[in-house]
């Protein structure tokens, strides 16, 4: 194998798991989010709610621009993680293509 055939298949490799990871910590944030909006519809709307900023918990006595931050988050969260899973696409066909073509070597 050429050396710079040995370094691009390692430098992708590398790059295709940090896309990975960062596709996992995003679905891993988006299900948080979903679990927070879940939890909150279903608290009872007599007892407070608090939402942590740095280290306090301050009550919440807004209900509905919490509801709408969180699901403005996940929108946001959303829209990344489709473009991440598009770059890792890439990354995973620009990989394969060079295996590929070690391979035909």
């Amino acid at each position: 194998m050429s050396e710079d055939t040995r370094e691009t298949i390692q430098r992708l490799a590398a790059q295709l798991q940090n896309i990975m990871q960062q596709v996992q910590t995003v679905e891993t944030q988006i299900r948080e989010i979903e679990t927070t909006i879940g939890a909150l519809q279903s608290q009872d709307p007599n007892r407070p709610v608090y939402r942590q900023v740095g280290p306090l918990l301050l009550e919440v006595d807004d209900r509905k621009s919490l509801k709408e931050e969180l699901e403005q988050s996940r929108s946001t969260l959303d829209e990344h993680l489709g473009r991440i899973q598009g770059t890792e696409k890439e990354l995973r066909a620009a990989y394969e293509s060079a295996v590929k073509a070690f391979e035909a070597q």
